[in-house]
């Protein structure tokens, strides 16, 4: 019998790790999947329980190097000393680094005319100082290496430490080989700021790691949130409150106006309007009564309602939305940037090349002469050293995403500024998105007899009420500049409207159901008109006055003014433009058409939207899905990259690996422009830094490079990956 579980895994620092711990737990017997993830330190299992358990994969894990545990939801404390740590890691290596820093000026001609204090040249200060960055802060590289190592593989923890400890104890030798003949750091050629720098810059995204990582839960959090612990629970007459975890499908539970729906049920008694913004995303509340289904996490507006419950509490919308977030989550493969992948054969080989280097000189070149062999092989070590190669992303994406954030655009992680541009569909969800997410009012026909103070009447009704469509006309009356007279006898309507009196007339407002019961005679403008509405998708009210018919209103949420252009835009750069809602068929064509989309899902539930995404990219498509609702986070976690409009809900926001601060869709384009732009950018550094080893190690293995000299070159490179790096400043948009 199979049987799937999670665990925490601590230790992961690189998308190699993960990928060992997935090869690692595969090959025990009995596990048929296993999933792991980098980002949020959790890994899914899937095995036969009757070959293997949980324990024989947390050991298999915790002998690789690894700690593994069974998910216990580490607390948020623990991730903010985590982070701490690294910070006063990163502050103490930049304050050691700073002098060696200073002291490097003096390789360069250039830098003569600065004043550099004696003591930051002498070789025994830069080495007090190094020390502790080399072993005390980064033993942690050493430990890394040392356990891929044992693996028989090569990370980029593997390069960072050849490159540092080559650097380091090259200049330790000539400290104590040449030191007191001469004196300072400049004569020696020493390279104890090449080992401190690696450490350091790698220490900063370190720290940026850290809290991308604490974030990325804070989706699944917040909707854990949304559950309630208790629920009111009616039997034998009497109610009591019990916890939702006791709750068993036949029961029935109490809900009053303005709880959440504890659990999936069934409406036995009672009327309401209730917002199911969190499955469908729509603003405006649906009508409940005898027979409709209900749902947990959704808000009882104004009613009291008998449910009888149909689903127990881990199997209702709510878990299941919240089981698709953490699966799409933990389904997305780590991405191999192209320096981890070619770190696996760059590091023997520079080891393989600086022996053969070694090897010849000492036996054929410079017969017995161990000094200048190993100056030569260490000139090739230092050559190799991974600056360039290392600084090749972070600087694009820091300057990249420094770019966005100047437009409103939020990454959370630099990989998606990459992942980005690859993408090859956009799938927009429409309120929020495509629309304003915003109901109002748009047309309105009013009797001719009735002219006569209609709009203060309807505001005056309407603002007893606060319901969406209710606000939307009162926001509409007040805009007009009407006043809003006191209103009586008020009483609402749920799912059709509200009535009241108004200077003594009875006026009712709602909508066509309403009517059906209750008919007035409309004329027949009113009816073509009113038809009209509906085939645009917009919902209809009418009003009537002391029994007869007084006018009309339109309210739709409307299409933002940027979503025709934004769908225009990515049109022309080869996207394909579809759209997934939750709303009716008519409204979503209509959206549709008037945004320029061809291709569109309506009646959407959030599993649906998912599965849409998933058949797209089974299809070898690459999708970029926009939302801003809860019920669009299973997509936006699906999805390739998934990008949310800053103005939604918290865990849209949350889900999304880009937010967008304002709600202009038209952002959307920008962002894969400056993806495009940022990867053609990554691509330029790492074609130099290759070529710059392609090109030097040869050099340095012919003797015609000193050691400090390929220090200089070495600098020389990762300079000009930064100013590289930095001409996406100016990068137009």
């Amino acid at each position: 019998m199979e049987e799937t579980n999670d665990l925490e895994i601590r230790g992961m620092h690189c998308a190699a790790c993960a990928t060992r711990i997935e090869k690692a737990v595969s090959k025990i017997e009995g596990v048929t999947e296993a999933h792991v993830n980098l980002t949020t330190e959790k890994g899914y299992f899937t095995y036969d329980k009757e070959q293997t358990g949980m324990s024989d994969i947390i050991n298999r894990i915790n002998n690789i190097g690894f700690q593994a545990s069974k998910t216990t939801g580490q607390t948020d404390r623990a991730k903010l000393r985590e982070i701490r740590t690294l910070q006063w890691h990163f502050i103490v290596s930049a304050l050691l680094t700073l002098p060696l820093a200073w002291a490097m000026l003096a390789h360069f001609k250039w830098g003569a005319f600065l004043y550099i204090p004696e003591l930051f040249l002498h070789p025994l200060f830069q080495l007090a100082i190094t020390i502790p960055i080399q072993f005390i802060i980064g033993f942690a590289f050493y430990e890394r290496a040392w356990k891929a190592l044992k693996q028989g593989s090569a990370t980029m923890d593997s390069l960072v430490v050849l490159s540092t400890s080559t650097a380091f104890f090259y200049s330790h030798y000539l400290t104590f080989t040449s030191f007191p003949t001469a004196r300072d750091a400049h004569s020696l050629g020493l390279f104890y700021e090449t080992s401190a720098f690696i450490i350091t810059f790698i220490l900063l995204g370190k720290v940026l790691e850290a809290r991308t990582k604490m974030k990325t839960t804070e989706a699944v959090k917040k909707l854990y949130q949304l559950q309630t612990k208790t629920a009111t629970l009616y039997k034998n007459g009497e109610e009591s409150s019990v916890s939702v975890d006791h709750i068993l499908p036949g029961d029935i539970v109490v809900l009053r106006p303005g709880e959440k729906v504890p659990v999936d049920g069934q409406v036995l008694h009672g009327t309401s309007t209730v917002d199911e913004s969190l499955l469908t995303g729509e603003s405006i509340p649906v009508e409940k009564r005898e027979g409709n289904a209900i749902y947990a996490g959704t808000l009882n507006k104004n009613g009291l309602l008998n449910v009888k419950v149909t689903k127990k509490n881990m199997e209702t919308t709510l878990a299941h939305i919240i089981r698709i977030v953490e699966k799409a989550q933990v389904s997305k493969a780590p991405i191999q940037h192209i320096a981890d992948k070619i770190t696996e054969v760059f590091v023997p080989i520079v080891i393989t090349t600086a022996l053969v280097t070694f090897t010849v000189w000492y036996m054929m070149f410079q017969p017995g002469y161990i000094y200048g062999a190993l100056e030569k092989a260490i000139a090739v070590l230092i050559i190799a050293c991974p600056c360039a190669l290392g600084l090749a992303t972070p600087t694009s994406v820091m300057v990249g995403s420094g770019r966005a954030a100047q437009l409103g655009l939020l990454f959370k992680e630099g990989r998606f500024l990459e992942l980005l541009g690859r993408t090859n569909i956009a799938a927009l969800d429409k309120t929020g998105t495509i629309t304003k997410g915003q109901p109002r009012v748009t047309d309105i026909y009013v009797e001719p007899r009735s002219q006569d103070g209609f709009f203060e009447i309807i505001g005056a009704v309407e603002n007893t009420s606060d319901h969406p469509l209710a606000k939307a006309i009162v926001t509409e009356v007040k805009k007009r500049g009407y006043p809003l007279p006191r209103a009586a006898d008020a009483l609402s309507f749920p799912g059709y409207g509200v009535q009241a009196s108004v200077h003594g007339k009875k006026t009712v407002i709602a909508n066509p159901t309403y009517y059906k019961k209750h008919p007035v005679s409309l004329p027949k403008k009113a009816k073509k008109m009113g038809k009209e509405w509906e085939q645009q998708g917009k919902t209809v009210m009418i009003a009537s006055i002391n029994s007869r018919f007084a006018g009309m209103i339109a309210i739709a949420d409307e299409i933002n003014h940027s979503s025709k252009t934004a769908v225009s835009r990515l049109k022309q750069m080869g996207m394909k433009v579809m759209m997934l809602t939750g709303d009716n068929r008519s409204t979503a064509a209509a959206v549709a058409k008037k945004a320029g989309i061809k291709k569109h899902y309506a009646e959407m539930t959030p599993a649906e939207k998912a599965d849409v995404i998933h058949q797209m990219q089974q299809q070898g498509n690459r999708v970029v899905m926009v939302g801003d609702g809860i019920n669009d986070a299973p997509a936006l976690t699906a999805a390739n990259v998934g990008i949310a409009i800053g103005t939604g809900s918290d865990v849209a926001v949350e889900s999304g690996d880009i937010t967008i601060v304002n709600n202009d869709v038209n952002r959307v384009a920008d962002a894969i422009t400056i993806s495009k732009k940022t990867t053609r950018n990554i691509k330029q550094n790492f074609l130099w830094a290759f070529l710059y080893n392609v090109l030097m190690i040869p050099v340095a293995m012919l003797g015609f490079l000193a050691p400090w000299l390929a220090g200089a070159a070495m600098a020389a490179s990762s300079v000009s990956v930064v100013l590289n790096s930095l001409r996406l400043k100016r990068m137009k948009i």
